[in-house]
């Protein structure tokens, strides 16, 4: 195994590149790290308009949320890589897609987050803020959703581990990804696949284990906080 890791490390942490196009575990992380910053807006905005009181908002909000939530997500990824540009003339490449179907996916659940984070919170705090005069935007903006955002912290952090394990199914599409590389590599060396797979899933074990105490030990330090 040491033989195999001295041997393809480099190809193993960023496939190609600087010869050709990022991959391995660096388009991963790239990937993962990228796309939940990218679908917190989307996701607050899906969030607040779940907890909406007005139907009209709150209904086709909760459409969209089961749906996506109720496809698979290899689905969604065959969607937008084949359909879309069917559709819309565009070709994504590989990445672009994956980076998509993240948001999309990211943005999704982190709207389940915020909505449920809001619903925690008493209702009086939504109430004095708007007694002191602040807008009801105002009143999200500046005492909801922080409160919001801080209490779903570990939600959050145990999001991203399932954005890095979802990254995988850009394999489907050819994205030269860390579980795409190791099959690659696998080819190289057809005699080694235990070594090389289990090489893999000790990568995906320590980033989300990683990522899993951090957000259990935020859980313990806002539980003593409250």
């Amino acid at each position: 195994m040491l033989e195999l890791i001295d041997t393809y490390w480099l190809y193993f942490l960023v496939g190609q590149y600087p010869d050709g196009p990022l991959g391995g575990l660096a388009l991963t992380v790239l990937l993962s790290f990228g796309a939940l910053p990218l679908a917190m807006p989307f996701g607050l905005l899906l969030g607040v308009a779940r907890v909406s009181s007005h139907r009209a908002v709150r209904w086709p909000v909760a459409t969209l949320v089961q749906l996506v939530r109720a496809v698979p997500l290899l689905l969604v990824v065959f969607w937008v890589y084949f359909f879309l540009p069917a559709v819309t003339g565009v070709k994504t490449g590989q990445a672009t897609t994956m980076l998509m179907v993240l948001v999309l996916f990211d943005g999704v659940y982190l709207a389940e987050i915020v909505a449920a984070g809001i619903r925690a919170l008493p209702k009086g705090q939504l109430e004095s803020a708007r007694s002191l005069g602040l807008s009801y935007p105002q009143a999200l903006r500046l005492v909801v959703l922080p409160q919001t955002l801080r209490n779903g912290l570990p939600s959050i952090v145990s999001q991203l581990v399932s954005t890095i394990k979802a990254t995988s199914l850009g394999y489907i599409i050819g994205l030269s990804e860390v579980s795409f590389i190791a099959t690659q590599i696998n080819t190289l060396v057809f005699t080694q696949a235990v070594e090389v797979y289990l090489i893999l899933a000790l990568t995906y074990f320590i980033l989300c284990f990683g990522l899993s105490r951090l957000a259990f030990l935020l859980e313990r330090r806002l539980a003593r906080a409250s």
